[in-house]
């Protein structure tokens, strides 16, 4: 859809034109799955799709919300900006204008929101982020506040806490407010530290694999992961005081495994703290130019995933199996929050229609289901676009 038949759908939704508006890309990680909040390493990068928000101010004093993927539109008065609404996709903006209201931000004018996206739902490529994203950055620009987007990815990640109660860590919403265009970022989820390095992926595309076995992070089962690697810390801390998984080398945690007792805490443990030395060691590899190492990370993230961490599920698995028997594929692994969503791979170019032919179909026949495939563009971070 483009920005044109957006305001033409602002304008038949509210009877006025658009004043301002706003995008927020989605985000696929190369590698550092389930290492955000443990503290860890992420390398994500923000893809050319998103989130489009228009707005403009109204004199009622409410704030009304429509997406295009939505019937109805969702009225509140500006007393009601700090309550979730009942099981509404609509918790996920209101979630983060509410954190301009607990900081202390005096909104007193109403404004009508419309909202379209084009980040496949349920794929694991964020689209929840995006929203809470493009929220954040146009309101952020609307009552002048200047946070810096490290803050807009803060309010996405509360809002996604408080409001749509799923305990996820700050990457979505970092990539999505930092995203640079051919780069991604290698981001220490503890201090925010980051860096931009760049893709140069000569003759090598990175392709997204959706499965169409939507994932759903809000089902609990995110949750519990979150909750086994808090139990696995305690159980270390008995011998050890940590914060988070992250801070242990794979050395380390071979002379400590022992205190963790529980044995469903010790495989999740196991995974994150492998994870994130694969993800620092697959920074390395790009930089030096060893792709060859990246993509046989990227494989071995997607085991760890299966094995340790129990995030993949059938489609995933074979998803990852049927591109790893392609020639020209230089590694493949599962994105994102897992329990279904997609895959990406590093693919030669001269494999690409090969790649997508034969594992579309492979992939079909083992599940019935048929997938989709993106050739991504990485691009650029949360904007104003008029």
């Amino acid at each position: 859809m483009t920005v044109q038949e957006l305001k033409a759908d602002f304008q038949t939704a509210y009877g006025k034109a658009a004043e301002a508006i706003y995008f927020s890309p989605g985000r696929v990680n190369l590698i550092g799955e389930h290492t955000d909040y443990n503290g860890g390493f992420v390398f994500p990068c923000a893809l050319s799709f998103g989130t489009y928000l228009l707005l403009a101010h109204n004199d009622d004093k409410v704030m009304r919300f429509k997406s295009l993927n939505q019937p109805e539109i969702v009225t509140l008065e500006l007393s009601q900006l700090t309550t979730p609404l009942s099981n509404s996709w609509v918790n996920y903006p209101l979630g983060c204008i509410a954190q301009f209201v607990k900081r202390g931000v005096k909104i007193d004018k109403g404004f009508d929101i419309l909202i379209w996206g084009n980040v496949p739902n349920g794929a694991g490529l964020s689209s929840s982020a995006a929203l809470e994203v493009v929220t954040a950055y146009a309101f952020n620009d609307q009552l002048g506040t200047n946070y810096d987007r490290t803050e807009l990815a803060k309010i996405g990640q509360l809002s996604e806490h408080e409001f749509a109660l799923v305990n996820c860590g700050i990457m979505d919403q970092f990539a999505s407010a930092q995203g640079k265009k051919d780069h991604a970022i290698f981001l220490n989820c503890d201090t925010l530290q980051f860096e931009l390095v760049p893709i140069k992926l000569n003759g090598i595309k990175v392709v997204i694999s959706n499965t169409h076995s939507p994932h759903k992070l809000d089902s609990g089962a995110y949750n519990q992961r979150v909750a086994e690697c808090k139990l696995a810390v305690e159980q270390i801390n008995k011998v050890r005081p940590i914060k988070y998984l992250a801070e242990l080398t794979e050395d380390e945690f071979k002379t400590i495994e022992h205190a963790i007792t529980d044995p469903v805490a010790h495989k999740r443990a196991r995974h994150v703290v492998g994870e994130v030395q694969r993800t620092t060691d697959a920074v390395k590899a790009l930089k030096s130019g060893d792709i060859a190492a990246f993509g046989k990370l990227m494989n071995a993230s997607h085991v760890s995933l299966r094995d340790d961490y129990e995030v993949t599920g059938p489609q995933l698995d074979a998803m990852a199996e049927e591109a790893w028997k392609i020639d020209g594929v230089i590694g493949s692994r599962m994105t994102g929050g897992g329990f279904g969503g997609c895959t990406v791979s590093l693919v030669k170019n001269e494999a690409i229609d090969t790649f997508i032919q034969q594992v579309g179909s492979n992939y079909e026949a083992r599940t019935g289901i048929k997938p989709d495939f993106y050739i991504a563009e990485i691009g650029d971070g949360a904007r104003r676009v008029e």
